[in-house]
């Protein structure tokens, strides 16, 4: 999955887009940026990166970033959609 892919199923699965940001931070939402060694998947809170998950490669960030936000869907919304296993 690239980020083209992660946004196409955001916007498939009506996720909001006050709820993430990808490629960069943004106050408030979980973002997803690349890094010189790999990509963070993390919540943005003021100047702050947040509970930092570090992938080597865009897939397992995408894939990473997916899963956070289905898990803010369901508290949230009492949306969802399948977890992959």
């Amino acid at each position: 999955m690239t980020r083209e892919d992660l946004l196409t199923f955001f916007k498939d699965h009506l996720v909001p887009e006050k709820l993430y940001k990808i490629g960069g931070k943004h106050n408030n939402r979980i973002c997803m940026e690349q890094t010189d060694n790999g990509w963070d998947v993390f919540f943005s809170e003021k100047k702050d990166k947040v509970g930092v998950m570090h992938y080597n490669d865009e897939a397992s960030a995408c894939s990473g970033m997916k899963n956070e936000i289905r898990k803010v869907m369901e508290l949230a919304y009492g949306l969802t959609w399948a977890e992959e296993r």
